[in-house]
């Protein structure tokens, strides 16, 4: 059985081996499982759709409410009764430090950041979720600066008496309406800008 199992992974990994770097190749290893080899990031990942009893330990919570994901090890969770399946993120959502294995990239003259599926870009907050560029299946792929140090989260006032949730909800608007903007994918401090602007349009003081 061993031999069975050895020689079935050997010959799924020789599979992927031999297609293009550029493309999107989340091939499924077996039940519940995919095999990432997108920019030769090669890891094993739980399928979009499993469902797990539990999250595991260690997994933070972004953002609040009926909105909330868990995210550990570059895997995305949400509630689905009583247990948790593995979802895709919204676009706009930021997490503040990157999974721990990732693919560095510069498309399109950008940094990227990449796992599992998804792109992430830097943001004064973090890491923002965004839309795969359009360069992904075709660009030359160039090593990217190493990551920036995350700056701390900025103090937010509700000033109408928002709640928590509801803080949480517009900021996560707000950011991925500010991925929006002309410029904020290659600029932090545009997106920064934009959305203090959303922020404060919603009734916040954000220092």
């Amino acid at each position: 059985m061993k031999t069975l199992f050895h020689t079935t992974a050997a010959a799924l990994l020789a599979l992927c081996a031999t297609l293009p770097v550029h493309a999107d190749v989340r091939v499924r290893a077996n039940i519940g499982m995919v095999f990432d080899n997108r920019y030769h990031h090669d890891h094993y990942y739980p399928a979009p759709g499993y469902v797990a009893p539990r999250v595991p330990h260690g997994a933070i919570v972004v953002g609040a409410g009926p909105g909330r994901y868990w995210f550990h090890g570059g895997v995305w969770y949400r509630p689905y009764g009583g247990s948790y399946r593995v979802v895709q993120p919204s676009v706009g959502i930021v997490i503040p430090l990157l999974p721990p294995s990732y693919v560095t990239l510069t498309l399109g003259g950008l940094p990227y950041y990449y796992a599992n599926g998804v792109y992430y870009r830097p943001v004064p907050e973090g890491y923002v979720v965004t839309a795969p560029p359009p360069e992904a299946a075709t660009a030359q792929v160039m090593p990217a600066p190493p990551p920036p140090p995350p700056k701390a989260d900025p103090v937010i006032y509700p000033r109408n008496g928002q709640s928590p949730e509801q803080l949480e909800t517009d900021r996560r608007d707000c950011n991925r309406w500010a991925t929006t903007q002309p410029n904020a994918q290659a600029d932090s401090s545009v997106f920064n800008r934009a959305v203090d602007a959303c922020m404060d349009g919603r009734g916040y003081t954000m220092r």
